[in-house]
């Protein structure tokens, strides 16, 4: 059986001292899950301009499909500043206001929400009012709501963030961003202290905790489950959670032990952190 996903949120150029090659969280999940072999669909924006068309042609040879993507009149599309300095900790500054950030609500959008196994969402998609109210709307579908937090300083807001959790099903969250919500929610910043919490004050099935070179591990209902993670060669670790919450995300649909589900996530996002960019193209063959 072919899962459906919905990914909602940014789609951008990020431009490195090599040249400028597509990303965004979001969009990354997209093409990801597409090459897993599931049916993915990006709800995003791009401007009118021609970066917005070479974006488009690059989503296109990869045949994901385009009918979600909305093109902005008005605003340009995404550009990010990457330093790439040190591959292990890469920095970004990223333009703003941009196409993605007025994505507007339509039926058709609605009806692929409504319609998906699973909807997937971040917190950078969300920095502007228009894009924030379109997620809203989505997330009253019942679907499995998977929350990326994925923070990208300035652009979160703790406000918006506590009503985001109330709609998730699943939270992947990095170490970094993990003691972010500790000291936001004044408690400590164990992994296991700030799992309890969110889990005890939010609806939410389970909780997936990044940990980089170290692995991951998954909180669910006071049980921790942790993998070493893969030793590679890091080429750049662009896209590297990206590709993990993808693997996370098909092998859980597939009702995968949760340590099997663990494993190949952490087997993709080691694959990707091994390669340039954050879409490689593979087979599922070359994971194994």
């Amino acid at each position: 059986m072919q899962h459906n996903v919905v990914i909602f949120g940014e789609m951008l150029w990020d431009c490195l001292p090599s040249g400028p090659v597509p990303g965004g969280a979001p969009m990354n999940v997209a093409l990801n899950l597409h090459q897993l072999g599931l049916d993915s669909k990006l709800i995003s924006a791009v401007g009118n301009d021609n970066d917005g068309k070479e974006l488009l042609g690059f989503l296109q040879t990869f045949q994901l499909p385009l009918e979600l993507i909305q093109i902005n009149q008005d605003h340009e599309t995404s550009k990010v500043l990457v330093d790439d300095t040190d591959p292990e900790n890469i920095k970004y500054t990223i333009v703003s206001p941009v196409a993605w950030d007025f994505i507007q609500w339509n039926s058709k959008m609605d009806k692929a929400v409504a319609e998906s196994d699973a909807f997937v969402f971040g917190t950078l998609g969300v920095r502007n009012a228009e894009s924030l109210t379109t997620l809203l709307q989505l997330l009253q579908h019942k679907t499995l709501r998977v929350f990326d937090v994925n923070f990208r300083p300035p652009f979160y807001d703790f406000e918006i963030i506590v009503t985001l959790l109330g709609f998730t099903d699943i939270l992947k969250i990095n170490e970094d961003e993990l003691e972010i919500f500790a000291d936001y929610f004044a408690i400590d910043p164990g992994i296991e202290s700030v799992c309890s919490h969110l889990d005890g004050h939010y609806p939410m099935d389970l909780i997936c905790v990044t940990q980089g070179s170290k692995g991951a591990m998954i909180y669910k209902q006071g049980e921790i489950i942790s993998h070493d993670g893969y030793k590679v060669t890091v080429a750049d670790s662009i896209g590297a959670g990206d590709a993990f919450l993808s693997g996370f995300i098909k092998t859980y649909l597939d009702s995968q032990p949760l340590d099997q589900v663990l494993d190949f996530a952490c087997k993709l996002g080691a694959f990707v952190a091994g390669k340039k960019g954050g879409t490689p193209r593979y087979e599922i063959s070359d994971i194994q």
